[in-house]
């Protein structure tokens, strides 16, 4: 049976507490994040929208945000970035559109093969850049068309294609440690 994006919203209707996707007909129910991967995947988002909010360069949501995608999938990336002249105000319902940037972040509970399958599904959608940060292995891949860096700490993030002037070093998203 094929889904779509109604039936998906009857169900999120029904089971409000429950954050759900739309992935190839079926609905796919998402589970919590671990306290760490979201602590990681916001730590980015904040400092992404920290950059890119004064110079109005676009829009920075986290996970709850769904994105209608050409594919008629609706998937909600951990951390997104829309640049300002596709998404010139915002919208109640999902955006449909493909995001410029999306973020995974693994938790204990993820597969890494279907996080990194979701990012390719968003490239080959015409997402720019995706990233999938992996506080375990203190790493982060970058896909950049069929371009794969991997980072760690000591390394420095930056997207100049994206956020000109803009750096970020691996080691100051992980989890501080209060001794």
């Amino acid at each position: 049976m094929f889904l779509t994006v109604k039936d998906l919203e009857k169900m999120q209707a029904a089971y409000p507490d429950y954050r759900m996707e739309l992935v190839d007909g079926n609905i796919v129910v998402m589970s919590p994040s671990g306290y760490e991967s979201e602590e990681v995947g916001t730590e980015f988002a904040a400092l992404l929208r920290n950059w890119v909010r004064p110079r109005k360069l676009g829009r920075v949501v986290g996970s709850s945000a769904g994105f209608r995608l050409p594919n008629t999938d609706l998937r909600a990336p951990d951390v997104s970035f829309v640049r300002a002249n596709r998404l010139k105000r915002s919208t109640e319902d999902y955006a449909e559109l493909v995001p410029d940037l999306v973020v995974e972040v693994k938790c204990k509970t993820d597969s890494l093969d279907k996080l990194r399958q979701k990012i390719q599904e968003f490239i080959s959608l015409g997402t720019q850049i995706g990233i999938l940060i992996n506080p375990k292995t203190k790493t982060m891949e970058v896909y950049n068309g069929d371009e794969v860096v991997i980072l760690r700490d000591g390394d420095v993030l930056t997207l100049p294609e994206l956020f000109p002037g803009w750096e970020v070093a691996i080691a100051d998203i992980w989890s501080p440690v209060f001794e």
